[in-house]
């Protein structure tokens, strides 16, 4: 009896989740598939028309030697990367603290994940104001110390720098939330065990705390790396992708392709192939998540 009403609810649920399912396979297969007829084709308008002009896989062919995409997959790779580690290192530090905290837990919880709260478009606008040569509040700072000036947002050294400085403020809550998450998961007989031990701080640490946090950790790294790879609205309201293509990323690449230059199957065959790989780090994403649930 119990195995038959576990049969009917399983049923049950699979019938219920259907049309949910069959509607995102809808939105997200459809679309992809149209952008692959796109990035196989050459389309222009003609009469308030799109013709289409069967090309193959020139615009792919063509990938290899456009430099300023070239430039947006390295300055895109540098952005994930460093600021991606950083958000997890600094993430893990607030959260391992606060984790610590006896009370006044929920208030600091709180502040830290303001910035995750504030709309993008108002990000871009305190921030570029903050970084205005100037009358930027950071100059005004650094000028306390006797510090001249610095163009931020319009030298090409100190360009992408400044808009990875911009998201670590912005996405490390978002790694704090999850790592408080995990810490607060921990069993705590092994942790009270090693202090038994005679265990410091570092070496609870190291030995303790970051062996069991270890799939939270790559779990979290995977997933900001694979949002960070995406990363758009920064770009387009600091920079614009300037100076020269100092800030230049993937991202904003393909939107210029495609709305400034109006190259629609040239840009549908560089986002399938941002897709591609987007899809391969998905797949680690999935994977890390696995081995953690494995492990725990």
């Amino acid at each position: 009896m119990a195995s038959r009403r576990a049969t009917h609810d399983t049923l049950w649920r699979r019938i219920a989740l259907t049309p949910t399912v069959l509607v995102f396979l809808a939105m997200s297969i459809l679309p992809a598939l149209n952008l692959m007829a796109m990035s196989v084709n050459e389309i222009s308008w003609v009469d308030g028309k799109a013709v289409w002009s069967y090309v193959g896989f020139t615009h792919y062919a063509r990938l290899a030697e456009d430099s300023l995409l070239i430039a947006g997959l390295k300055n895109t790779a540098i952005f994930a990367i460093v600021g991606v580690t950083l958000q997890v290192l600094l993430g893990f530090l607030l959260a391992w603290a606060v984790s610590r905290i006896a009370r006044g837990r929920v208030l600091y919880r709180t502040i830290f994940i303001l910035p995750i709260l504030v709309p993008g478009i108002l990000i871009g606008a305190v921030w570029k104001l903050m970084l205005n040569y100037d009358f930027g509040l950071v100059n005004g700072f650094i000028g306390v110390f006797g510090i001249h000036p610095v163009d931020w947002l319009g030298t090409r050294a100190w360009a992408l720098p400044s808009v990875i400085m911009v998201d670590i403020w912005h996405w490390t809550p978002f790694c704090f939330l999850l790592l408080l998450a995990g810490f607060e998961s921990l069993p705590q007989d092994v942790q009270e065990a090693a202090r038994v031990d005679g265990a410091g701080t570092w070496a609870e640490m190291r030995y303790v705390l970051i062996p069991m946090m270890m799939p939270v950790i790559a779990v979290t790294f995977l997933f900001r790396l694979v949002t960070s790879l995406k990363v758009f609205d920064e770009i387009y309201l600091l920079t614009g992708g300037g100076p020269g293509s100092a800030t230049e990323v993937i991202s904003y690449t393909i939107y210029r392709t495609f709305f400034t230059q109006d190259r629609m199957g040239y840009g549908s065959a560089m986002s399938v192939t941002v897709l591609f790989f987007i899809s391969l780090a998905m797949i680690g994403v999935l994977m890390a998540g696995k081995r953690g649930r494995n492990a725990a």
